[in-house]
């Protein structure tokens, strides 16, 4: 007779043994049964045992299957969290370089506001600090919509006038009036620009 004791480790032996090995170990306890004779009448009796092992082996199929989907759903979701990580990150980074936006627009009207030589040494002043912002929204991966001579793309610029030309075959931005930049794939804003539209064919 076990003591509570025992049934206590027995218990705890149970829920920590893995599904993986109590399956293995029942596949084991099977097989050896069914190389032993029969305790009554002597008699081997292979049937049992035999149903016994199909139906362990059938249920270890089954848990590996239900292991395999489990894997394949955590791996789905830790690409989706790492997916949401960057884009929490480039959404931190945009809203950073829209709010210093404004600033290079206005050191780029600075400069080409003045072109008299005694601005000169105010002029290079402006034109480090300019490279040196520039710079660090390039680093964290910002970078200027080109925009003039490409045909228009309502995603990345913002018409505000549109000029017939006979010069071009489709909608071209011929003048940038406010540059704009983007982050990889995503848009901090638009270019303002100019666009040229093929000129209408006169009334018959």
């Amino acid at each position: 007779m076990q003591r509570p004791d025992d049934l206590d480790r027995v218990e705890l032996n149970e829920e920590t043994e893995s599904g993986a090995e109590a399956l293995e170990r029942s596949l084991r306890e099977a097989a050896a049964a069914q190389e032993q004779p029969e305790e009554k009448g002597g008699e081997r009796s292979a049937e049992a045992p035999t149903e016994e092992v199909a139906r362990l082996r059938a249920e270890n199929e089954a848990r590996m299957k239900s292991l395999v989907r489990l894997q394949a759903d955590f791996e789905n979701y830790r690409k989706r969290i790492e997916r949401e990580r960057g884009k929490a990150s480039h959404r931190a980074i945009a809203a950073l370089a829209e709010s210093l936006l404004p600033v290079l627009d206005g050191f780029e009207r600075a400069l080409a506001a003045h072109g008299d030589s005694a601005y000169e040494d105010y002029r290079k002043g402006f034109e480090l600090i300019y490279r040196q912002l520039a710079e660090a929204l390039a680093r964290a991966g910002v970078e200027r919509i080109e925009s003039v001579g490409k045909p228009f793309d309502p995603f990345y610029h913002h018409a505000i006038e549109r000029v017939e030309s006979s010069d071009h075959d489709g909608e071209v931005v011929i003048a940038e009036l406010q540059a704009g930049y983007k982050l990889r794939d995503l848009v901090i804003r638009p270019a303002m620009v100019r666009v040229a539209v093929p000129a209408k064919a006169p009334a018959s």
